[in-house]
């Protein structure tokens, strides 16, 4: 007899689930005769690639020859019979197994079935081993949780983030499509004349596609920390109102940090990062009320929103933050915001078919 529903039960299952390698995720640490190839560019194809080199990176659009010694192939020149590993783990996994299954003559495997068929030579992805990590030490945080989102699609979108991030199988995010371009306009917000702060503004996008959608708007607080980047956003929002920028970072108090400037839009504060960068709090430099903030931080947003505890607690204002980057992000964020005890509403949302992308609300 089935055990009855429960997030519980699901997370026990997943954790529990055990995965048929196949003949094809076998044959890539034994065929010698067959290339073996991948489609995806991070840190889990070059931990395989370590393990079995590959003989190519299949990718239409990567502009050079090679990444990282490993050759690039394009499409069209992938040979019959190879193996490809889909490594794609972020982005778009979903799409990958798609275009792999219009691709007869190759074999194609999931990462997941790779790494179970590899006896322990590989390890599971940085995400995968931290939110197992996160789940056996703080399951009744995560049901809890669970039971106080405000919706079905929240409820939905967690079971499946969640089990996808356990798991690193695609097979759980098939519903998902990118649509990253839709990210924080969510109707149930019911944004009116905000005064909207953009924590982690990057290029100007997301400030961009917000006064274009809700024109009635007050102002926005602009906050990029990467010179390079705020340079970007002053150009794309020249005939843009009211936008106050602030090169800065935001964080819990004043001070100067290390940041890596140099990935773009996931550009972060690290230890590692060759660049110092001025942070300070959203309290100290913003002296008026706010209705809006958007924060995606790359894994700061907690420093952030510990530096926003006045107008978080005297506004009451909507929140739109990036809960991705480290599993306890989830459960940290939620019941950090939860504690002021402003009776906000709760959802979840997710942009693309991967791990990264996911954003609680609260309204």
């Amino acid at each position: 007899m089935s055990r009855p529903f429960s997030i519980q039960s699901l997370i026990e299952d997943a954790l529990g689930e055990i995965i048929n390698p196949g003949d094809a995720a076998r044959s890539f640490f034994v065929d010698n005769h067959s290339p073996r190839y991948a489609m995806g560019r991070n840190e889990d194809t070059l931990a395989v690639n370590r393990v079995i080199p590959l003989d190519g990176l299949i990718d239409d659009y990567f502009p050079g020859d090679q990444w990282h010694g490993i050759p690039i192939i394009k499409t069209d020149h992938a040979l019959a019979g190879a193996l490809v590993i889909n490594t794609s783990t972020s982005i778009s996994p979903v799409d990958v197994d798609k275009a792999l299954s219009r691709m007869p003559h190759l074999k194609s495997v999931g990462l997941h079935q790779v790494i179970a068929a590899s006896q322990g030579l590989l390890n599971w992805p940085r995400f995968v081993k931290q939110m197992r990590d996160e789940i056996r030490e703080h399951l009744d945080a995560w049901v809890a949780l669970y039971e106080q989102l405000a919706d079905e699609q929240s409820r939905q979108t967690l079971r499946d983030t969640l089990l996808f991030r356990l798991t690193a199988n695609p097979r759980y995010m098939r519903d998902y499509r990118v649509r990253t371009d839709e990210q924080y306009f969510e109707q149930f917000m019911g944004y009116t004349r905000e005064v909207f702060v953009d924590a982690g503004g990057y290029d100007g996008d997301t400030t961009e596609a917000f006064c274009k959608r809700y024109p009635d708007y007050r102002k926005v607080f602009f906050f990029e920390p990467s010179l390079q980047n705020m340079t970007a956003a002053r150009q794309r929002l020249n005939t843009v109102r009211d936008v106050h920028y602030r090169n800065l970072g935001l964080s819990d108090v004043a001070g100067t940090l290390s940041f890596d400037s140099g990935s773009g839009s996931a550009s972060a504060i690290q230890n590692s990062g060759m660049d110092l960068i001025t942070v300070n709090t959203l309290d100290q430099v913003v002296n008026e009320p706010v209705t809006f903030i958007k924060m995606d931080l790359e894994g700061w947003e907690l420093k952030a929103l510990a530096g926003a505890q006045m107008h978080i607690t005297q506004d009451r204002p909507k929140l739109a933050l990036a809960v991705y980057h480290q599993a306890a992000d989830f459960r940290l964020i939620h019941d950090y915001v939860s504690s002021f005890d402003h009776g906000y509403k709760v959802y979840l949302r997710h942009y693309t078919q991967g791990w990264s992308e996911t954003v609680m609300f609260f309204r």
